[in-house]
């Protein structure tokens, strides 16, 4: 029985670059990726290794994906994103710009994150969430369904933002604090209790 798997890139050795002390590798997709717009023989961005993608996802321009992080399903990460540690990016998720997602952090259903945006700890955003701006996502944070995290918010312990929620300015939200509904909570003193609209 054949251990090999039909990939849809290839690790180019001669584009190869040295991040974190890191030997990254850019990759060059082998067949085409409609989905993504994609041709056989385009170049993408870095990889550490293949086990980093999978699927039918995609790591354009300059992003970086490495560590045990995966990429996988549909997904993309583009611009100057960088996903690593234990990260995983799946389903038609969407990273790009400046945004990090790294620690043991999920990105999945068609969530994005973008901007200088950071997910990182145990953080799950996924449904149709979008964590942008400056804003970080970490602990056990959870933001969910069509809520959105932006400018220079924070979202962390065990606390959730999910419905139509929206967290912005400096506001912060923690401990096990659950913003919901259509809650608009942009003030810059931290939120620890629930918000009910």
């Amino acid at each position: 029985m054949s251990n090999f798997v039909d990939k849809h890139f290839k690790l180019r050795e001669d584009l190869s670059i040295t991040f974190l002390g890191r030997k990254l590798f850019r990759i060059e997709a082998t067949k085409d990726l409609k989905k993504h717009n994609v041709k056989a023989g385009d170049i993408g961005g870095y990889i550490e290794k293949e086990s980093n993608l999978s699927g039918n996802a995609w790591v354009y321009d300059n992003a970086k994906v490495f560590g045990d992080a995966k990429v996988y399903g549909n997904a993309k990460v583009c611009g100057d994103a960088k996903v690593c540690g234990n990260a995983w990016v799946y389903d038609n998720a969407k990273v790009f710009g400046d945004a990090k997602v790294c620690g043991n952090a999920w990105v999945y259903d068609n969530a994005k994150v973008f901007g200088d945006a950071w997910v990182y700890g145990n953080a799950k955003v996924y449904d149709n969430a979008k964590v942008c701006g400056d804003a970080k996502v970490c602990g056990n944070a959870k933001v969910y369904d069509n809520a959105k995290v932006c400018d220079n918010a924070e979202v962390y312990g065990d606390a959730k933002v999910y419905d139509n929620a929206v967290v912005c300015d400096n506001a912060k939200v923690y401990g096990d604090a659950e913003v919901y509904d259509l809650s608009l909570i942009h003030i810059s003193e931290p939120t620890r209790r629930s918000w009910i609209s």
